[in-house]
């Protein structure tokens, strides 16, 4: 490795009493002395191993392997420190350094081991480099990347790098290779007490121990001729600029040692040192015969007063100083002035920047706020353009389903009408009877053969082919009566049901209907106990409950269109002599489409026909008609044969009833022997079909009808039992003779006809 020594020559070519320096350059046959740094990192077990490679190849070489105790946390270094935070022992630090001491035998390098204890680990390094005049150091690199680099505190490499004197060659080592290097410029300073051998040829100072006082000196200087004059003690000297060794040798006999030479050039210009100064005599820089050079300052027998210099000289002086003085202070004033200026221009301007930036702030932030408002605009333009091309797509699909509706529709009513068609030409099914023969059997509409009056007209009993019949006739008055009397002539010729009324025949030419005589009367007159006819039991309205959804199940099921009644209620259910009760009165009844007979899907009529109680609230509101339209008017009337009571509210005070536990209560008193736990089954069923939405009530077929047929087998199992106990109940409450002319069970079927 090349060694680097200053030497000092006369330089010819310039100035006399200046000096030169040169570095002369030698080739050693050795590295010096070499530091490693060592911790747990594995940039240090590379570190170790370059080291031996390259800067240690020969055998018996000698190096040093360092490790800094830090317990500060600012360093990442934190060595040989056990788990449990506690002081290494002896054992512990011999195990750090054996894998490394284990290697460098194996290379046959002589290692020593070195631990220092320091917060700074960087600080403690550098200052073993200096006392140990360490030619070399090598160190592992840190881990740290470039952003963590950028937030943490300088790590050992780079501290080195920085602090290392320049005599010394630091390398840093990164996974077996140079990562950063820095070459030594200048050699070691000899560590020596003494005096130093005697050069013949030229004397030789290390650069750095040189380069050390030459600062000091020249602030002296420039402190001196940059104010014009420099006040020292008398006494005072320059011995301490240069350290002591520097200051004792041996001598030399080097013909130009004084530093006055090297500084003549700063001395020689503008005033004197002692110039204007408390004293006066030469400054010199004497060498004392050592190889280093000595600064003093020699007061003694050197200082010239200023009583050698004439008054007018020193008047003269004076002016002079007073007037560079007053040229001073204005030169003060001017630039005080002019600095007051440029500062109050300053902060005009830091105003105008503060408030144009303060405008530019506002105007990006309007800028913001109309870029996000007119994508608001833009968001909200986008989506009404979707929603009308959504409108416009569903108004064109409803447009292609309701040409389809109408087109259906004008098909079925045509078919409708060629039917209707058909009926007219005689092909209606019914026993045809003349006027003469109406005449006859009611004695020409006797007064006292009437049985009652009803909304389409009064209805006389009479014998018809030795048959007891009731005959209805329609009142000319009625603008509906014509085509509700066409409407139960074709309903009631085309079907046969158990439990419909019979249609025995008409009289079209005069609009009479003639039916079957039902002998005891409505179910409505029944349940109130007009003139005061016995109570009907409990067994028998629940028969009576499932003959009515019997036959209705049937109207719904006709092909090939379904038959919606739309007035059923008590009124209309007529009771024969043995209380069976049979379905009339379907003047108001229509044919729906097969398409729209269920609950989902509705017919639509343009008003609502019915009584009031008992009509369906959704076809009252919508004129939506289905099958579930007559399960609302049943759920009502199921409810009025076990209560007896009137149909406003009658589904409120039941549901009240039940929630209180006062269901008994309810009940219809006339009868004492009710199976309370069955009616209550019974009640809850029924209000169900009374629920307002269509699709919230039961289905007929599947719920309703079969738990009426399990309560009317529960009564007939009753009655049964009553018959083997020789009990009729019959004989007690109902008469099996028909009742007079006239009788309030006659008119009863018609009233509310």
């Amino acid at each position: 490795m090349d060694l680097l020594d200053v030497q000092l020559v006369p330089r010819q070519p310039e100035k006399a009493g200046s000096l030169r320096l040169e570095v002369s350059r030698s080739v050693g046959e050795d590295v010096g002395p070499t530091l490693v740094a060592i911790n747990k990192d594995k940039n240090s077990q590379c570190a170790v191993k370059w080291a031996v490679d390259n800067l240690l190849g020969d055998k018996n070489a000698h190096c040093t392997l360092i490790h800094v105790r830090s317990h500060s946390f600012h360093h990442h270094d934190h060595g040989a420190v056990s788990k449990d935070g506690r002081p290494p022992t002896e054992a512990e630090l011999q195990q750090f350094f054996l894998p490394y001491r284990g290697f460098c035998a194996r290379k046959g390098i002589v290692a020593k081991e070195v631990v220092l204890h320091d917060i700074d680990v960087p600080n403690a390094l550098v200052d073993y480099v200096v006392r140990n005049s360490i030619c070399n150091i090598v160190v592992g690199a840190s881990h740290h990347n470039a952003l963590t680099r950028k937030f943490r505190p300088a790590d050992v490499a780079t501290s080195l790098l920085k602090s290392v004197p320049e005599t010394c060659a630091v390398y840093v080592i990164s996974k077996g290779k140079i990562q950063t290097s820095r070459s030594a410029t200048g050699p070691q300073t000899p560590k020596s007490n003494g005096a130093t051998p005697r050069n013949n040829s030229s004397q030789r100072t290390p650069l750095s121990s040189f380069l050390q006082g030459v600062p000091d000196l020249e602030d002296v200087i420039s402190q001196g001729s940059s104010a014009g004059r420099i006040s020292l003690d008398k006494r005072a000297d320059f011995k301490h600029v240069l350290p002591k060794a520097h200051r004792s040798g041996s001598k030399t006999n080097s013909p130009t040692q004084s530093v006055t030479s090297v500084t003549s050039d700063k001395l020689s210009h503008g005033n004197s040192i002692s110039g204007g100064s408390d004293f006066s005599g030469p400054l010199s820089f004497q060498s004392n015969g050592s190889d280093n050079v000595d600064f003093s300052m020699n007061s003694e027998g050197s200082i010239n007063s200023f009583s050698s210099h004439t008054p007018s000289a020193l008047d003269a002086e004076m002016r002079r100083l007073r007037l560079e003085l007053k040229q001073t202070m204005d030169m003060y004033t001017s630039a005080c002035k002019e600095a007051l200026a440029a500062k109050e221009k300053t902060r005009d301007l830091q105003k105008w920047k503060t408030s144009e930036e303060h405008k530019l702030e506002e105007a990006k932030l309007a800028e913001e706020a109309a870029l996000a408002l007119a994508d608001v605009e833009r968001q909200k333009s986008k989506a009404a353009t979707e929603a009308a091309r959504m409108a416009q797509r569903l108004a064109g699909m409803e447009t292609h389903k309701r040409k389809i509706a109408e087109r259906k529709a004008k098909q079925e009513a045509g078919e409708r009408r060629r039917a209707m068609d058909a009926l007219a030409q005689n092909h209606i099914r019914y026993r045809r009877y003349t006027i003469e023969e109406i005449e006859l059997a009611t004695d020409y509409f006797k007064i006292s053969n009437k049985v009652g009056e009803g909304g389409y007209g009064p209805v006389y009993r009479a014998w018809l082919d030795h048959t007891a019949v009731a005959i209805k006739v329609l009142r000319p008055d009625i603008s509906q009566g014509q085509r509700q009397f066409q409407q139960e002539v074709e309903v009631l010729s085309c079907i046969r049901h158990p439990h419909m009324v019979l249609l025995v025949g008409a009289c079209p030419e005069y609009g009479c209907l003639i039916y079957e005589y039902m002998e005891n009367g409505s179910l409505e007159d029944r349940l109130f106990l007009k003139s005061n006819t016995p109570p009907i039991p409990w067994g028998v309205r629940f028969k009576i409950a499932a003959e009515i959804a019997t036959a209705l199940l049937f109207l719904h099921q006709t092909k090939p269109e379904p038959l919606v009644h739309r007035d059923l209620k008590p009124a209309n259910i007529l009771l024969d002599r043995n209380y069976v009760s049979k379905i009339a009165d379907v003047g108001l009844a229509r044919l729906v489409p097969p398409s729209v007979a269920d609950a989902v899907t509705q017919y639509r009529l343009t008003a609502a026909a019915g009584t009031f109680c008992y009509i369906d609230p959704e076809y009252q509101q919508t004129g939506m008609l289905g099958v579930k339209s007559d399960i609302y008017s049943l759920g009502v009337m199921l409810l009025q044969i076990i209560t007896a009571k009137p149909a406003m509210g009658l589904s409120h005070q039941v549901e009240e009833a039940i929630e209180k536990g006062a269901f008994a209560e309810i009940l219809d008193p006339a009868v004492t022997d009710w199976p309370v736990e069955e009616a209550l089954s019974y009640a809850k069923m029924a209000l169900k079909c009374c629920e307002l939405r269509r699709r919230d009530r039961p289905d007929l077929s599947t719920v309703i009808l079969p738990e009426l047929n399990r309560l009317r087998d529960l009564g007939m199992k009753n009655e049964a039992s009553e018959v083997a106990n020789g009990q009729d109940p019959y004989v007690s409450q109902f008469s099996t003779s028909l009742p007079p002319v006239g009788s309030t069970s006659s008119a009863s079927q018609v009233s509310h006809s």
